[in-house]
């Protein structure tokens, strides 16, 4: 049985990546060695819970959900969600280069880590490889559509729905696609100030979509698990650009309250970014956090790789 302590810490991971736009909790899923048995997990809510009841009572219901596995991950992603948002909104104003450096070597690791679990290599997966970079790069131009809902609460819902399909994927940013829907400050605002009824809303999107995209996963990784993992490497590698530390806002909107939506970036290189923005790029540290990044995400994954073989996995 997994430690409960590990798990919380796990959760906890999740969350701090959740809060931060371009970087998923299911990247720290997959890196930690929890990411199938999460989806798994997750499909178990549904009709068939009840039947679990019936037959083994609470004891049935407990075994059905995976309660001991989910409940103290859950925990550590809502405390490190709530903690967590603080620091990260800070650092985002303060130190964005260097938050930005440690979460790229982090995602670039992540590639590394889910490529060494193929089991083995077709050339027709070179599409869905294919299919995962451009999904990554035309979800983002997509999501201001969510803006143009109007409604305040339709759109919680719709975005809840969004955000968490995306955190359940390695690669693909939840905060990010809040960011691009104008909805991002909104939701971690409300978090943040403990709002019930943003929260209720959001929450009740989240619920539909992991109702949904959990069990449409979960097939996949039992049906077509080499392909969907070639999918998640598009995704990783195409979500990439977003982290560079050393970018230009070159094209944005304004949505519905007036918030600077990004839609395109220009990519620099250090020297261009200190002479555009006069400002130091920082270059030293950005690479240090870069290679801690990538070595970390190395380290746990060796880490979780150990544990599951000693579990007879």
């Amino acid at each position: 049985m997994k430690s409960k302590v590990t798990l919380f810490l796990k959760g906890a991971g999740m969350g701090a990546a959740d809060a931060v736009p371009g970087v998923s909790g299911g990247t720290i899923a997959f890196v930690t060695g929890i990411y199938e048995e999460l989806i798994h997990t997750i499909k178990q809510f549904g009709p068939e819970a009840f039947g679990a009841w019936r037959r083994g009572g609470l004891g049935g219901l407990v075994a059905h959900l995976n309660l001991a596995f989910l409940l103290p991950l859950l925990l550590g992603i809502a405390i490190s969600l709530v903690s967590v948002a603080h620091l990260i909104t800070w650092l985002l104003e303060t130190q964005p280069l260097l938050l930005d450096a440690f979460f790229f070597g982090l995602v670039a690791a992540s590639a590394l880590v889910v490529s060494r679990s193929l089991r083995y290599w077709r050339y027709w997966h070179i599409l869905p490889l294919i299919g995962g970079l451009l999904l990554a790069r035309a979800l983002p131009g997509l999501m201001p559509i969510v803006a143009e809902l109007g409604v305040e609460p339709l759109m919680l819902v719709v975005a809840g729905a969004i955000a968490i399909s995306a955190m359940l994927l390695p690669g693909v940013s939840g905060s990010f696609l809040l960011l691009t829907m104008g909805l991002y400050g909104t939701v971690m605002e409300g978090i943040k100030s403990f709002d019930l009824a943003l929260i209720a809303q959001f929450g009740v999107g989240c619920a539909i979509g992991l109702f949904c995209f959990s069990r449409l996963l979960s097939w996949l990784l039992r049906h077509a698990r080499t392909g969907t993992l070639q999918l998640m490497i598009g995704f990783i590698v195409g979500a990439l650009p977003l982290l560079w530390p050393w970018r230009e806002l070159v094209s944005y909107q304004l949505g519905p309250e007036q918030q600077m939506i990004p839609l395109d970036y220009r990519y620099l290189l250090p020297h261009d970014y200190a002479l555009l923005t006069g400002e130091s790029a920082q270059l030293i540290p950005v690479l240090a956090l870069m290679l801690a990044g990538l070595i970390l995400v190395l380290a746990i994954s060796r880490q979780a790789g150990s544990q599951a073989s000693q579990g007879g996995h």
